[in-house]
């Protein structure tokens, strides 16, 4: 390694090569580091910015799309007619074309907000968010299936998912979410810098593909915040598998919602949460 090292080569998509000084055993060696990239990113619907948030330049359509369906500024992926994405000097700028009516509700929501990668429920103004749906499932679309799901599969799929995170092996800096055939094989694999982006570019990388849930499962590289299993339970998932802990109000919704939740799946060992007679060992 040497000053130059910085200049040299082309960083991944995502990242962006800065000098940096590395410092072990008393000994300081200069050279460059591979960073991920943070920008926002300002998504705008039928020409109205309702919301900015931090996030990774990558796969910003699935992103803008299961944002968009978490958030029920639409039902169903059909009212998003169109995706267009724009890179900037300042940011990333997303022009979402939507039905009329749910344009109408988007309105009236007072939606405006400015989020951050670590954020949670930032655009609420009110504690009676917690007495309204708000906190339960679509009622658009209906509680996952009282299946079963099986344990090894569940860690097949988190064990795997290391090697699939391209950024995180760059960069260390990033959360990864998965979604999983039955038998544990990944079949989507989104990463960002914030752990709620990861799961809506998810969620919406598997609304535009039209992918069918049945009997598959989403694993994530976090915990499993209340956000995090409300996106889960609003996507119609049935099993979400979190590498570390839940919050008490997280496993409130999850049993509410007909959605197992299992956290600390590592290392051959998990805590199930809620719904545990439906994760067979």
């Amino acid at each position: 390694m040497n000053a130059a090292e910085p200049f040299l080569g082309a960083a991944p998509e995502g990242t962006r090569r800065l000098p940096a000084s590395r410092c072990a055993d008393g000994r300081v060696e200069e050279g460059s580091e591979l960073v991920a990239e943070e920008v926002p990113v300002a998504l705008v619907y039928n020409g109205i910015t309702q919301a900015v948030m931090l996030a990774s330049p990558l796969d910003l359509e699935d992103f803008a799309l299961g944002f968009t369906l978490g958030e029920r500024i639409v039902r169903h992926p059909r009212d998003v007619y169109d995706i267009e994405v724009a890179h900037t000097a300042r940011g990333v700028t997303v022009e979402l074309r939507i039905a009329a009516g749910a344009m109408a509700r988007l309105k009236g929501a007072r939606m405006a907000r400015t989020g951050k990668t670590g954020c949670g429920l930032c655009g609420v103004d009110s504690l009676d968010y917690f007495e309204q749906d708000a906190c339960l499932p679509d009622p658009c679309r209906p509680l996952p299936a009282a299946g079963s799901f099986s344990a090894a599969a569940l860690h097949h799929a988190m064990g795997e998912l290391a090697a699939r995170q391209r950024l995180h092996q760059e960069t260390g800096a990033v959360h990864a979410a998965a979604w999983a055939a039955p038998d544990g094989t990944l079949l989507c694999v989104r990463e960002d810098v914030g752990r709620h982006n990861a799961l809506d570019k998810l969620v919406g990388a598997l609304a535009r593909a039209g992918s069918a849930l049945d009997g598959g499962f989403a694993v994530v590289t976090s915990r499993a915040s209340f956000e995090m299993v409300q996106k889960a339970a609003r996507a119609g998932f049935g099993l979400l598998g979190a590498i570390s802990a839940p919050t008490a109000l997280a496993v409130r919704m999850a049993e509410g919602a007909g959605l197992i939740l299992a956290g600390f799946v590592r290392g051959g060992r998990h805590v199930v949460y809620s719904h545990p007679q439906r994760l067979l060992p």
